[in-house]
This record gives structure tokens, C-alpha cells and sequence, in this order.
């Protein structure tokens, strides 16, 4: 059983072309530290994760999605986090897209299926609070 926040608003995934810089505002809107803000650079894309307020201008999008965050810090050695919850998840037929941190792992979901989501995560004996 784990703990889960459900953060507020709206989250979009973005994809910018392999090599594109940080847009401009978003390290400063990730230094203010009230938002999750995720950038991974890969030399095919680079995937952005942030509020949908941030959309970087040129960047694929999808959204709406709803973020959850396990309640941390989750320790490196421990195993099975994110399939504990990604399995009821699955078989709820629920999308998802996940990314760890150091401190813990954050899964996001459609905002359109984050009722179904809510309630396969209760079924399979994790707390969400929202």
C-alpha cells in the first residue's frame, strides 16, 4: 500500500526536436518550486513535462493529464513502486506516463480517466489524497 498525492491542475507532455535548447521561462518557473517541471534529453527528442500552462511554443502536446506523486522520499533499493501501481492501472485500461526522481516517482494520468484511475489505485489498497 502506498501514499499518493494527486497534484493540482492541468499537466501536459511535450516533445521538442533532439538538441532544442530549454524553452525560455521554464528553468525559472522550476526554480520557483511550486510546480513539477520534468526535461529529459535523448538523441532522438526532448520530452518535457510541466503545467499546461507552460507549453513550450513549437512543442507536440498532449493534454490534459492529472499528476500523482508518491508520497516520499522513496528509498533507491526499494522494488516494485511504480508496478504496484502501474498493474491496477493496466488492467483499469488506464494510460499512463511515469518518471522518477531521486526522492520518488510520479505517474501521470488522462485527466479524462482520472476517476477510473483513482478507483483502480483504491481497489488495489493505495491512499490518494487530492
Amino acid at each position: 500500500m502506498l501514499d499518493l498525492a494527486l497534484l493540482p491542475g492541468d499537466y501536459a507532455i511535450c516533445r521538442l526536436s533532439a538538441g532544442s535548447p530549454v524553452p525560455n521561462g521554464l528553468l525559472e518557473a522550476a526554480t520557483a518550486g511550486a510546480e513539477v517541471i520534468s526535461v529529459t534529453w535523448t538523441p532522438e527528442e526532448v520530452s518535457i513535462l510541466c503545467p499546461a500552462g507552460r507549453v513550450p511554443e513549437g512543442a507536440t502536446v498532449e493534454t490534459p493529464w492529472r499528476c500523482l506523486r508518491v508520497v516520499g522520499p522513496v528509498q533507491l533499493a526499494l522494488t516494485g513502486i511504480l508496478a504496484s501501481i502501474v498493474s491496477p492501472l493496466a488492467e483499469a485500461r488506464v494510460n499512463i506516463f511515469a518518471f522518477s526522481t531521486f526522492d520518488t516517482d510520479y505517474l501521470l494520468v488522462p485527466a479524462v480517466r482520472l476517476g477510473e484511475a483513482l478507483a483502480a489505485l483504491a481497489a488495489a489498497g493505495h491512499r490518494v489524497a487530492t
